[in-house]
């Protein structure tokens, strides 16, 4: 079905769904790691209009943006399907992966880059969509049932990005006792070995941002 490339960032939120999503299906690929400061002429080749990673190229054609990624994929590749057959289903699953991007961890991220009023603002929009998500988890295995899905992988590596926000810059979002089912789920999650493998660390995480503050 033609050679299937992954441009992007090993540390990256959106990245890591990609690579899960291929080794679920049994996909094999090419993963060609990306200087986010120094962007490449394949990048801009393959994603002239956004310039952004995470880019699925197959076959010479490229697709971005993560969550329509993990949708082709899902199309292109039927085995251990991600998404709900039941329309109603799968279109919770695309709101909420949604919402996981847009709310979440919009949220989290103006939280850590703002200091006063706004910063409250934004700590208290990302505590309310968190607790939203903890019920919508409370009582299942995986966001998708008995099987890790389509909305697993989008949540994916949320809980440890929290966790690296919390470390480096004290904002404590991922609290346990406010969010057990959800905390429940991400150590069953990243317990899974094609997890494991690709998911960001967080003490990667702290090492590339303090370099980052040092060059500064």
């Amino acid at each position: 079905m033609g050679d299937v490339k992954v441009i992007g960032a090993s540390l990256s939120l959106f990245c890591c769904r990609i690579e899960w999503a291929l080794k679920h299906k049994g996909i094999a690929y090419e993963y060609i790691e990306e200087d986010l400061r120094n962007k490449s002429p394949l990048l801009l080749q393959y994603n002239p209009v956004h310039k952004k990673i995470p880019v699925l190229v197959h076959g010479e054609k490229p697709i971005a943006e993560s969550l329509i990624i993990l949708e082709y994929i899902d199309e292109t590749w039927t085995e251990n399907p991600m998404l709900p057959e039941d329309p109603f289903e799968k279109a919770m699953a695309r709101f909420w992966a949604k919402y996981v991007d847009e709310k979440c961890v919009i949220s989290a991220w103006t939280a850590s880059r703002t200091k006063g009023h706004e910063q409250e603002k934004a700590l208290e929009s990302a505590q309310e969509s968190l607790q939203l998500l903890n019920k919508l988890i409370e009582g299942k295995k995986f966001f998708g049932g008995e099987t890790m899905g389509f909305l697993d992988f989008a949540v994916g590596s949320l809980p440890n990005w929290l966790k690296f926000l919390e470390e480096f810059q004290g904002i404590k979002l991922f609290d346990t006792k406010e969010l057990p089912f959800l905390h429940e789920w991400a150590q069953r999650f990243t317990e899974i070995p094609i997890i494991k493998e690709s998911i960001p660390k967080i003490e990667d995480l702290l090492n590339y941002s303090r370099a980052q503050h040092k060059d500064k």
